[in-house]
């Protein structure tokens, strides 16, 4: 789709995984360790839309053993992101 994706990128006082800042949509793979830190996570989530980003997750497993589907996954979200809303009819 040529989009950019810049890693590592502080936003506030979070670093997150990955961000598209043409689309303010921000990727995030979530190692084991998460399931311990859903609170914070939630809060950091939440902070992040309130900023204008959306926020998508994977688990690192997603990632390493199914690459393809994690593309699609974003394409699919960025595609509902760009489509044009319906006119209403006259």
């Amino acid at each position: 789709m040529g989009l950019k994706f810049r890693r590592q990128s502080p936003i506030g006082r979070y670093v997150v995984d990955f961000v598209c800042y043409e689309h303010n949509l921000i990727v995030e793979i979530d190692g084991g360790h998460h399931q311990e830190q859903r609170a914070s996570d939630l809060r950091r989530t939440e902070w992040l839309n309130s900023c204008g980003f959306s926020v998508i997750r994977y688990w690192n497993n997603q990632v390493l053993e199914d690459m393809d589907s994690v593309l699609e996954s974003i394409r699919m979200t960025l595609e509902v992101e760009l489509s044009p809303s319906p006119q209403p009819s006259p």
